[in-house]
């Protein structure tokens, strides 16, 4: 949309309320996660409104929030502003309109939580930049490496019980790769934490989460479950001993990196408390959504997509003699896949931040006046589903970003950012973008260089899609 197409839209007031105080956050709190769920909640208040920016509260609030008061983006063309860091701050926020504690972290607030004003965020994302640069050899041969144990896992499972749930044996892979990357090559399970390291993540994560999350248990009440989770944050010690297996494991076998950070400025057990969080909670917490959804789009698609791109990824692999970047960057099919994926699932569906200044959000067909210090979030699997973006958005297309449709990846926002652009250290943008990218890449070329084809079940886990293979049929080519 043009500049002066924007300035002709009609500036309107946003519609949507609060309720009333207090009880209006614990209402819709209830909504969010009982009445309605969370798409629902989202949906539900767009038509309501007629219209793509409102107003709302989003959980947890009281007393897990300071403020539950939010201005709700879900339309395509809105929810940039979130990445305009001239114009809006994230300090404090990393996936709700809360912080969790300190304590978590060693007492540290990591980069995730730095706003881009404070000269620590730069250090510290600079420092996560030039790492991810200085391992770019790294990538490829330790997840080829670490998938292996994978595929032992998933045939050996169908063999003995007829079907295997991927996701266990899919946070495996990510744990070890993340690990070994970052710690020299060493695989966890040759440190104290043995096979330990995925659970003691996904405790520490849900822990610090557990105000966004439902468990669905039918025999506990909703109240007494929004009682527990909900209400007040949730404390540290439970998951103490875990967060220490992990912050030793990862301390003492990341020499150089914590050796660069020192040369920085930065102290030791400060950068390995960041290094554990972006390891643990960024992207292992990343992949134990993304990688399951990637299977389960690729899996429903069925056998014609399936076909294409074991021929694409057999036939580049052939011609450039092995998985290397350049035959990576030829395969557009498993490109696309891989950015469906992101956009129909995006790891981290929600974004918060705080106006700096007065200012004036456009959607589609009209502008919004947002005041000073005033919370706008983000429902991210809403507005990357954009209809007026995108043909038949709650569709699974393979092909959408393929040729011409590689266009439209300035509106997949998975990264708190546009896939378009590359992360700085003056940005909010995830560090480790690319690295998934390519990652989901490997994943689907080592996949169908082993197997023709496959089935699936799947269902809802309380981060993602939970994923059971029923059947693989082996590469005949």
């Amino acid at each position: 949309m043009a500049s002066s197409d924007i300035s002709k839209l009609p500036l309107k007031e946003i519609p949507g309320d609060y309720g009333l105080p207090f009880f209006g956050a614990i209402k819709d709190r209830y909504d969010f996660h009982y009445n309605q769920g969370a798409d629902a909640f989202f949906r539900t208040r767009m038509k309501n409104y007629q219209s793509t920016v409102f107003r709302t509260n989003v959980p947890p609030g009281p007393f897990n929030a300071p403020n539950s008061k939010v201005i709700v983006l879900v339309d395509a063309v809105s929810y940039p502003i979130l990445f305009d860091n001239s114009k809006v701050d994230k300090e404090n926020y990393f996936e709700g309109t809360f912080m969790s504690s300190t304590a978590f972290n060693g007492g540290y607030k990591v980069c995730g939580f730095l706003g881009t004003t404070d000269p620590k965020h730069s250090t510290l994302k600079g420092l996560f930049l030039s790492t991810l640069a200085k391992l770019h050899d790294k990538f490829i041969p330790i997840f080829i490496s670490s998938i292996s144990e994978l595929f032992t896992s998933l045939e050996k499972e169908l063999s003995e019980k007829g079907s295997s749930y991927f996701n266990p044996i899919s946070d495996n892979l990510s744990f070890e790769f993340l690990f070994r990357l970052f710690c020299e090559g060493r695989s966890p399970t040759d440190t104290s934490l043995g096979t330990g390291g995925p659970k003691a993540v996904d405790k520490w994560v849900f822990f610090q989460l557990a105000p966004l999350i439902s468990l669905g248990i039918k025999f506990v009440p909703n109240f007494l479950e929004d009682l527990v989770l909900h209400t007040f944050p949730l404390p540290y010690f439970p998951v103490k001993s875990d967060h220490q297996k992990l912050y030793n494991a990862f301390y003492n076998n990341m020499g150089s990196i914590l050796d660069e950070a020192e040369k920085l400025g930065v102290k030791r057990d400060e950068a390995c408390h960041n290094f554990v969080f972006l390891a643990g909670f960024n992207s292992y917490g990343g992949m134990k959504v993304f990688f399951p959804a990637l299977i389960k789009w690729v899996g429903t698609a069925g056998l014609s997509l399936h076909s294409r791109l074991a021929n694409e990824i057999r036939t580049t692999v052939k011609t450039e003699g092995g998985v290397t970047f350049a035959a990576l960057e030829k395969m557009t099919l498993v490109k696309s896949v891989v950015y469906e994926t992101l956009r129909m699932d995006p790891p981290v569906p929600f974004q918060t931040v705080k106006a700096r200044k007065d200012i004036v959000i456009t959607s589609h067909d009209a502008s919004f006046l947002v005041k000073k210090d005033e919370l706008i979030f983000g429902y991210q699997p809403l507005a990357t589903r954009d209809p007026k973006v995108f043909k038949n958005p709650e569709e699974f297309n393979a092909d959408r970003f393929v040729g011409d449709g590689e266009k439209l990846l300035k509106y997949v926002y998975w990264s708190n950012g546009k896939e378009t652009d590359d992360p700085t250290v003056n940005d909010k943008q995830c560090p480790g973008k690319d690295l998934i990218v390519l990652l989901g890449r490997i994943f689907l070329v080592e996949f169908f260089l082993r197997y023709d084809t496959f089935e699936i079940e799947f269902g809802k886990l309380l981060l993602g899609s939970k994923v059971t293979f029923k059947s693989v049929t082996k590469a005949t080519s």
